[in-house]
Formats: structure tokens, C-alpha cells, sequence
């Protein structure tokens, strides 16, 4: 294992780790009474994930099942950044 296998593993852990922040503050933010500080909280895991997300989204479109869309893109995403990490740690 090398150090530069080690530490791109390591930041693709932080972004799975703030790819699921995302979720679980995107469901958050759906409960009325939510804190307040989700709102603050999900704009920055916006903003740090999007980047990455956007242009995967253009390609592949939410799919929609009657008043629900499912976003292909985060999935994508996040399958890609967990296989990317296994590699990466087993450089």
C-alpha cells in the first residue's frame, strides 16, 4: 500500500462520507420542524458534492414514477467514489 494510495482513499472516504451527509440532510429538510442549521448544513454539502454530481446528471436524468424522481446521478456517484476507494486502498 502505498502513501499516495492511502491518502486518495482517504479523501474519497470524506466524500462518500459528505455524499451521505447529503442524503441524510436532504431527508431531514423534508420534516417540517427541521432544526435550523439543517439549511445551512445542506447548502454546504451542496456545494461541495455538486460540483461532481452535475455533470453526471447530465447525462443521466432523474427518472420519474408518477410524482416521485429518483436521481441516477448520486447513485452513480456513489457506487463510482466506493469502487474508486477500494482501489485506492489497494494500491
Amino acid at each position: 500500500m502505498t502513501l499516495i494510495g492511502t491518502l486518495v482513499g482517504y479523501a474519497l472516504t470524506v466524500f462518500v462520507l459528505l455524499l451521505l451527509a447529503r442524503v441524510v440532510l436532504d431527508w431531514v429538510g423534508m420534516v417540517a420542524d427541521a432544526p435550523p442549521w439543517t439549511n445551512r448544513a445542506r447548502a454546504l454539502t451542496h456545494t461541495w458534492t455538486e460540483p461532481v454530481i452535475a455533470p453526471v446528471r447530465r447525462v443521466l436524468r432523474p427518472v420519474r414514477a408518477g410524482g416521485l424522481s429518483i436521481d441516477l446521478a448520486f447513485t452513480a456517484v456513489f457506487i463510482v467514489m466506493l469502487i474508486l476507494r477500494t482501489i485506492a486502498f489497494s494500491l
